[in-house]
């Protein structure tokens, strides 16, 4: 993945961009590829990325499928403050590290077992504390006995990003990690013998691990111990940003391990690093992934003037301009980069049957190209939206395919425009079923997979939940698209929380969620502040309308 798109070669009218196209991102990680395809790993580890999912986040999982074998092991009881400190102590000492609760004690067992473990460490108060033949130290919760415990001192550092903070460790500078809000009760007590520090066991023979934050402490901690390489992602999908596929480049069919079950499964990690070594551009402001990455602020309406939207209320230019001051306000409530853009009303639902009987006003791709090379210019998105009346989803989406086809271009369709053969627009508040949002899903996925492009933003407007009534049966697998729900309830603040907590009920998780305020119909408007600050989640997306 390469440099930040700001125009695309593959455009309906010329874009007066100033910045070259980007290089082939194959050869862009080349030399990472390369660096990662060299590390020597024992034939004990698959040949292609391995998930493990540590379903209970006690590391069990991870340390038996690391070690081999281990005289020393770590056992913390669930508590945030004793996990941390015992993770400290297991990187330090080259030692697994499990967390112990009531319902793991057999699994603990046969992993000291299986371990050959001589020496076990208790952190806190754990759940397993019978070994039995097995020796059993305590550890005593304080700095000074933990240097009586280990024979070493540990430098105390504050985090609050523990996993990161743990991924960075080194094992030859003993760091004791703190958490400012997680407490560990001192028990006091001076140790009454050694915890043994052994040397470390994987001989450059282990593989890349990558974690995140959702990565459980015990898990990272044992890959550290073993001596791998543990790379820290922002995001369990390497297409979030150049430095998480930089880690991953060239181990597609490669020992790699990924810890914790928010990476999916071994396939889907390998499939998401395969799309990210492919795609040649970049999303605005950078990165292969929509969200979350970024927050959007955009206006939405049409070229053709005021009567459809805030975006048409003035030319190109000016529109940027104007999102632009809206993304500039936004940007100070958020830790995300927040980038401007259009939702341009592609397909505009109409009162009459027009030429071709559907109830839909069809633009010409050429009429909405002014908007959408000035956005991109801006460094920009644009999402084209289609008020379909009686027409086919799919048919519309594909009539646009050479816009869709640049790298900053995504699609939203709206239900409440979709109206059966004997109705017409604004009869009823129209609705879609699931299986024609999918056709249209299914193209635009493999759209943007032929063409080796950025994921694309795939929103769906609805308010009502008969909108899409079969919501549950939408098919949401496709990585190449950011699966957005646009909640677009007007009127009063009670209202449009109403309808944000409604339409939110039973959403799969797997959704970004985005917010519209309505420049006329809200009662009040929100301002940036509100929107950013009250609004709950935050809202990955916002229009104005």
């Amino acid at each position: 993945m390469l440099a930040t798109i700001a125009c695309s070669a593959l455009v309906l009218a010329g874009c007066q961009g100033s910045q070259p196209p980007a290089p082939d991102s194959e050869h862009a990680l080349g030399n990472e590829a390369r660096a990662n395809q060299a590390i020597t790993v024992s034939e004990r580890f698959a040949r292609q990325p391995e998930v493990l999912r540590d379903e209970d986040g006690s590391g069990v999982e991870v340390a038996t499928r690391v070690f081999e074998h281990s005289e020393t092991l770590v056992v913390s009881d669930p508590t945030p403050g004793a996990q941390l400190r015992a993770a400290s102590i297991a990187v330090a000492a080259h030692a697994p590290m499990v967390v112990s609760h009531s319902a793991n004690n057999s699994a603990i067992q046969e992993a000291v077992s299986r371990l050959k473990v001589n020496t076990v460490l208790l952190v806190g108060d754990p759940a397993l504390q019978d070994f039995g033949a097995t020796k059993v130290v305590r550890d005593p919760g304080t700095e000074q006995g933990l240097t009586q415990l280990t024979a070493s001192k540990f430098n105390s550092v504050e985090t609050t990003e523990p996993v990161k903070s743990l991924a960075q460790l080194q094992a030859n500078q003993p760091v004791l990690l703190r958490h400012p809000d997680w407490n560990l009760p001192e028990r006091g007590d001076t140790p009454a013998d050694n915890f043994p520090f052994q040397s470390v066991q994987d001989g450059g023979s282990a593989p890349v691990v990558v974690v995140t934050e959702e990565s459980s402490l015990a898990s990272v901690a044992s890959a550290k111990a073993f001596g791998a390489q543990v790379r820290y992602l922002s995001y369990p999908d390497p297409r979030v940003d150049d430095k998480a596929m930089e880690a991953v480049a060239g181990l597609s069919e490669a020992p790699l391990l990924a810890l914790g079950r928010q990476f999916g499964d071994s396939a889907t990690l390998q499939r998401r690093i395969q799309m990210g070594e492919k795609i040649t551009q970049q999303q605005p402001g950078g990165g292969g992934l929509v969200f979350p990455g970024r927050r959007i602020v955009a206006l939405y309406g049409h070229p053709s003037g005021p009567a459809l939207g805030a975006m048409g209320e003035q030319p190109p230019a000016e529109a940027v301009a104007r999102v632009k001051d809206l993304a500039a306000q936004y940007q100070h409530h958020s830790a995300e980069p927040v980038v401007p853009a259009f939702e341009v009303i592609a397909t505009v639902a109409s009162g009459g049957p027009g030429a071709d009987g559907d109830f839909s006003n069809e633009s010409d791709p050429q009429e909405l190209v002014p908007y959408i090379d000035a956005i991109t210019q801006a460094g920009g998105y644009a999402i084209l939206d289609l008020q379909p009346g009686r027409a086919s989803l799919l048919q519309q989406a594909q009539r646009y395919e050479e816009l869709l086809k640049r790298p900053n271009v995504g699609l939203a369709l709206d239900p409440e425009w979709k109206i059966g053969p004997s109705e017409r627009p604004m009869q009823r508040v129209g609705s879609a079923e699931a299986a024609e949002i999918n056709e249209v899903s299914d193209w635009l996925a493999t759209l943007t997979r032929e063409n080796k492009l950025p994921q694309k933003a795939f929103v769906l407007h609805q308010f009502q939940l008969q909108m899409i009534r079969d919501r549950e049966q939408l098919n949401l697998s496709h990585d190449e698209l950011a699966f957005v729900l646009h909640i677009d309830g007007h009127g009063s603040t009670g209202d449009k929380f109403a309808t944000w907590d409604t339409m939110r009920e039973g959403l799969d998780p797997r959704f970004f969620l985005a917010w519209k305020n309505f420049i006329d119909e809200d009662k009040p408007m929100f301002n940036p502040e509100r929107t950013m600050n009250e609004v709950r989640p935050r809202p990955w997306l916002v229009t104005y309308q």
